[in-house]
């Protein structure tokens, strides 16, 4: 089955620095039927205004993606971590038995990016942080970006102690795409126009999968995905 959340209905926060769209309930944005799919919690779509931030603020027993859509993110934390993450790329963070950080918008321009939550599969483990650059190019498919599946053990991919997968894809015009899912999934539109199923799918819109389902993605222009790969999820 698959579900479609158009961008324009999700949840959002607007504030002086942060404009924000919450696929899932987050903050103040309480909605029943969407707190969560499995073991996936957040999918915020964000828009950090530039000399904006996240403040030094803890977590705990929970692994966070952030892929930066446009402009780039400045990570800092009390293990002494510092980096930035720039455009198409990703950093992970392990917040284990806890950490503390903030996120900063140094830029001069906006920021655009996605915060992926996923619950850990083991608490208390060492927190930890990993940032790295992942070139896409048109036609390579899906290139696994963050994993902690065993069979991407030893691949190129930053790991994370969760049960899932997240994957990366640019898609020239034209260019079609399959995908298989055996459990769950949730793909993301971070730019272009997809058509599925006879459906289109625009810029921020989020496309829920349980399955199995094998369905073909069709790139209508230039196309950037973002898919998460879940395991099996009760309906």
């Amino acid at each position: 089955m698959l579900t479609h959340y158009p961008y324009a209905e999700l949840g959002r926060f607007q504030g002086s620095w942060l404009d924000a769209h919450y696929h899932f309930s987050f903050s103040h944005y309480r909605n029943p039927d969407r707190m969560g799919f499995g073991p996936l919690r957040v999918i915020n779509d964000d828009i950090v205004k530039a000399g904006g931030g996240f403040d030094l603020h803890p977590h705990d027993n929970m692994e966070i993606i952030t892929y930066v859509r446009q402009g780039a993110i400045t990570h800092r934390d009390n293990l002494g971590n510092e980096g930035r993450t720039a455009a198409g790329d990703v950093q992970v963070m392990s917040a284990g038995t806890g950490i503390v950080h903030g996120e900063y918008n140094r830029e001069t321009g906006d920021t655009r990016l996605y915060q992926i939550w996923i619950l850990p599969n083991q608490r208390g483990v060492a927190p930890r942080w990993a940032q790295k650059q992942f070139p896409k190019t048109p036609g390579e498919g899906l290139k696994v970006l963050v994993s902690g599946l065993p069979h991407h053990a030893g691949t190129d991919a930053l790991t994370m102690h969760a049960d899932a997968a997240v994957y990366g894809a640019v898609l020239a015009e034209g260019e079609a795409l399959n995908l298989e899912v055996a459990g769950g999934g949730y793909l993301l539109v971070s730019r272009g126009t997809l058509e599925v199923r006879g459906a289109s799918l625009v810029a921020g819109d989020g496309l829920e999968v349980h399955g199995p389902e094998d369905f073909s993605l069709y790139a209508r222009v230039p196309t950037e995905i973002v898919y998460i790969d879940l395991p099996y999820i009760n309906h």
